[in-house]
């Protein structure tokens, strides 16, 4: 299927409304101060948003570059810019579609593809590692946000009840994902269940051996991927190490947006909220640009620790303006250079071709 040069719909541009809209609803039935949430926004210093805004890029560099780690490993050849706009494609099709949580990963399967990078299963082997390890990363930070609120005295139980049930949640999915990683049979039980399915649901007209074939082959390149990265700890390891890098920069927009406001808070509350705020915005609950519902959790957690109302909500807008519109914008940016760009080498070489018709 050939590429197409994606437009700006009208859905494009209400989505972000509805986001927007959804969460001043929220605060606006919580009787929070919106005349606070003005006064308090004035009040931020510009220097250290840029900075934040700067981390909230490089944080996006690193991610980038722990996938790069994998997917070098496995031998797909993506150069890293066009990698970092993968990624940045990736984060724009999880703003405005629906499950979020999965469609990042199938756009940038798609764009590997598409480009030849590499074989599909290998390219999903990469997504799919790169996902354990973040979400490992994603329950360390939350035990290490729980140690250290614990310590500082600070531990509400609703916090704390969240933590443990996030914890348990991503821990359970992850190991369903590590067994269903390195399990080929069952993989291949689940492609016969399917073809078999189709072959009964369409009695026989719609034959499956060649889609089966094609599923059987990604299947194996797939397992052998991960085969390899299971005899590869230096591969994971410098992914880890890149994603630290990349949490660290994560973890440093939040804070320095409440530095900006002239009310540093302690480590621990940031670990935490994002810790818990990433796993809730991972859920595919179907809803188009998340509508509010991460603000209004981010918002929550501020509060249900210590932070009063109109500089919670403030510190949630205005590290959301770094996280999902800044970022959307940028992904949109990034998505219209890789459609395209192939469009105008496609063009270019139709006009070679007429004016110098293969002998």
């Amino acid at each position: 299927m050939e590429p197409t040069r994606p437009k700006l719909s009208w859905k494009t541009a209400v989505f972000p409304l509805l986001g927007l809209l959804g969460f001043f609803v929220y605060i606006y039935f919580f009787h929070v101060d919106i005349i606070g949430i003005l006064s308090t926004a004035k009040s931020a210093d510009p220097t250290i948003y840029i900075i934040a805004i700067v981390f909230g890029m490089l944080d996006i560099l690193f991610f980038t570059f722990s996938w790069r780690v994998l997917t070098n490993h496995l031998s797909i050849k993506i150069p890293i810019f066009r990698a970092y706009l993968y990624v940045w494609y990736g984060i724009y099709v999880d703003t405005i579609v629906p499950a979020q949580s999965i469609s990042g990963e199938v756009t940038r399967t798609y764009l590997c593809t598409r480009d030849k990078c590499g074989p599909f299963g290998k390219v999903v082997a990469s997504l799919y590692t790169h996902r354990i390890l973040g979400m490992a990363l994603n329950v360390v930070a939350l035990v290490a946000g729980i140690i250290l609120l614990t310590f500082g005295g600070n531990v509400n139980p609703l916090v704390f009840n969240a933590i443990i049930v996030v914890a348990v949640a991503i821990i359970v999915i992850m190991s369903l994902m590590i067994i269903l990683g390195f399990k080929q049979q069952w993989t291949l039980k689940v492609i016969n269940l399917v073809a078999n399915l189709v072959r009964k649901i369409t009695f026989g007209k719609y034959k499956t051996e060649k889609l089966k074939e094609e599923a059987v082959e990604i299947s194996e390149h797939f397992h052998e991927a991960m085969k390899e990265f299971r005899h590869s700890p230096t591969a994971i390891g410098g992914s880890i190490f890149y994603l630290v890098i990349s949490w660290f920069f994560s973890l440093s927009v939040p804070y320095l947006v409440f530095v900006s406001l002239g009310h540093p808070v302690s480590l621990s509350i940031i670990i935490v909220t994002s810790a818990i705020f990433l796993a809730v915005k991972a859920i595919p609950i179907g809803i188009p640009f998340e509508v509010g519902l991460p603000e209004a959790v981010m918002t929550t957690l501020y509060i249900s620790m210590g932070i009063y109302g109109p500089l919670a909500a403030t510190a949630t807008i205005l590290t959301r303006i770094i996280t999902l519109w800044f970022r959307f914008f940028i992904g949109f940016v990034s998505q219209q250079w890789l459609e395209l760009k192939p469009a105008i080498s496609g063009g270019a070489n139709i006009e070679k071709t007429k004016i110098n018709p293969p002998l």
